[in-house]
Parts: structure tokens; C-alpha cells; sequence
């Protein structure tokens, strides 16, 4: 008795611990469910799953989801989306609200835009339902040298066919904002801006700023503009301050230069009276040389002399009436 029980304990153990194995393996609970949902899915296809790492209710689930959509989506290109990295779940709901809204949607290109990193829920979603997309503050210069700071609401639409490839909405901030320089910056004065906001929209939407990227633009609105600085005026002034500086450098170059001069004329002047003083010191020794050799005699240097002292004596008298004559003798 003893060994039989054993034995039947043993079978039941074993039998036990293969349905766990077999249940915890294979989800029959969800194949319970997709059986009563009317979705044909094997055993054998959800054990395949398990083998293939793929948890089953990732792709059960949303194809259960899709025929009850009336959807006619094939489990094995739910399972392939998953495992290519997609998100099953966001495709499926993606394919759904585009059946509701009559957008034209195939399963191929929302797998493709689901891997390649867009949110093709919120794509669908936004062709429903338009998006703004408000641009930060665009500052922008008139001819007149008025500065403008405008903000811009642009209304957006994802177009389907152009989400795999197409430029984001930044590039669409950054067009809109190129836009509205350009508008601003051929305004003769920034008056004619502020009187017709609209003439930027008009300019902006003619421009095309959607093509090659993943949206449709619906409307361009101006959300505010403000007056900002008078750049024209400031740009005027800093030019006249560096005009001043130049010519204040030009007149310190003249000035640097006058001295320079002046210096050298002084240094030319010291050097005339250095060879004055040299001369003068030569009519000495020519006076000698000229006494020693007989071209000059003694009664001649007197008479010299004498018509020095004359001169000397004339220059004394003519200078006694100014306030600063010198004494006889002396040199000024």
C-alpha cells in the first residue's frame, strides 16, 4: 500500500507540475479570450510566440482590438512589428481612429511611421484635429530702424504621406520666424506693420513654409506684436562715436606729429647756431693767418676794431628807450 501511494503521489505531483509549466508557458486564459472574441489564434501559434521571446498578449490583445474594429490585420504582421521594435498596441489604435475619420491608412505605413520614431496615434489624431504650434518671440527690423517683436500661432495639420522623411515642427518655427524677418525687414516703416499684422500672415502663408515637411499649414495668426528699440538711432550713434574716435586718433596723430617737428626744427636751429659759433670762432684764427702773412695790416685791424666798437656803441643807443634793452656789450 505504502509503495502504490507513493506512486500515485509521484504521478500527481508530476502531472501537477507540467500544467503549471504548461499554463504559465502558454497563456490559455488569453487564448480563451481571443477564441471568445472570434480571433483564430492556435496553441500552437502562442507556444511559437514563447519560443520566439514575444509576449503574446503585446499582439493578442491589439488584434483583438482590431477585429472587433473591423480591421483585417494578420497576426503575423503584428507579431513581425514587434519585433522589429514597434509599438503594436499605438498602431492598431492608430489604424482604428483613422477608419473612424475615413483618413486613408494602411498598416504598412503606420508600422513604418511607428519605427521611425513618430507617434502615429498623435498623427492621426492631429489630422483630425489641427494643432498650434506657437513660435517664441520673432524680433525683426524695419527700414526705418524700428525694432518689432512679433509672436506668431501657426495652426498645423500632420500630413499622413509626408510623416516618414518630413521635417518636425521645429523647422516649421524656424521658417515662420525667417518669414516674418523678411516681412518686417522690406516694411518701409514700421507703422505700415503695425496698421496690417495681417500682410506678414498673407506674406508668410505665400511662401510655401510646409514643403518637405511632416505638416500642412492651415493659418498663420499674429498672437502679438510689440515696439521694441529704435535700432536705426542707436546704430546712427555708435557710428558718430566711432567717427569721433577715428578723428580724435587722426588729431592726436597730427598733434604726435607738429611735435616731432618742432623737435627736429629745435634740433636744426641748435645745429645752425653750433656752425654760427664755429664760424665765428674761425675769424680769429683767419685774422692772424692774415696778420702772419701780410694781407692784413695793423692800422687795418684798428680801423676793424674801431668800426666794431661804432656798431656796438649805435645798438647800445638805438635799444636804451625799451623796457628790455640789453646792456652795451652784451648779446641777446
Amino acid at each position: 500500500m505504502t509503495g502504490e501511494f507513493l506512486i500515485v503521489f509521484g504521478i500527481i505531483v508530476v502531472i501537477i507540475i507540467f500544467l503549471s509549466l504548461f499554463f504559465s508557458f502558454i497563456p490559455v486564459g488569453l487564448w480563451i479570450s481571443a477564441a471568445a472574441a472570434g480571433v483564430k489564434v492556435s496553441l500552437f501559434t502562442l507556444l511559437g510566440m514563447r519560443l520566439r521571446r514575444v509576449i503574446p498578449s503585446r499582439v493578442v490583445n491589439p488584434m483583438i482590438k482590431a477585429i472587433k474594429a473591423g480591421l483585417v490585420v494578420s497576426i503575423n504582421k503584428l507579431e513581425a512589428h514587434y519585433l522589429a521594435g514597434g509599438n503594436v498596441d499605438k498602431v492598431v489604435n492608430a489604424l482604428i481612429a483613422a477608419q473612424r475619420a475615413n483618413i486613408p491608412l494602411e498598416f504598412e505605413r503606420a508600422a513604418a511611421i511607428d519605427l521611425a520614431g513618430r507617434d502615429v496615434l498623435e498623427a492621426v489624431q492631429m489630422s483630425v484635429n489641427p494643432k498650434v504650434i506657437e513660435t517664441p518671440i520673432v524680433a525683426s527690423i524695419a527700414k526705418d530702424g524700428i525694432e518689432l517683436k512679433a509672436k506668431a500661432r501657426v495652426t498645423v495639420r500632420a500630413n499622413i504621406d509626408r510623416l516618414v522623411g518630413g521635417a518636425g515642427e521645429q523647422t516649421i518655427i524656424a521658417r515662420v520666424g525667417e518669414g516674418v524677418v523678411t516681412t518686417v525687414g522690406s516694411a518701409e516703416s514700421h507703422k505700415d506693420v503695425l496698421e496690417n499684422p495681417d500682410k506678414i500672415s498673407r506674406t508668410v502663408l505665400d511662401k510655401g513654409l510646409d514643403a518637405g515637411t511632416a505638416f500642412e499649414i492651415l493659418s498663420i495668426d499674429i498672437a502679438d506684436i510689440d515696439v521694441g528699440r529704435n535700432i536705426g538711432a542707436q546704430l546712427q550713434t555708435d557710428q558718430a562715436e566711432a567717427d569721433k574716435r577715428i578723428a580724435q586718433a587722426k588729431a592726436e596723430e597730427r598733434r604726435a606729429m607738429a611735435v616731432a617737428r618742432e623737435q627736429e626744427m629745435k634740433a636744426a636751429v641748435q645745429e645752425m647756431r653750433a656752425k654760427v659759433v664755429e664760424a665765428e670762432a674761425e675769424v680769429p684764427r683767419a685774422m692772424a693767418a692774415a696778420l702772419r702773412e701780410g694781407k692784413l695790416g695793423v692800422l687795418d685791424y684798428y680801423n676793424l676794431q674801431n668800426i666794431i666798437s661804432d656798431t656796438q656803441m649805435r645798438n647800445a643807443i638805438s635799444g636804451m628807450g625799451k623796457p628790455d634793452a640789453p646792456a652795451p656789450g652784451e648779446k641777446k
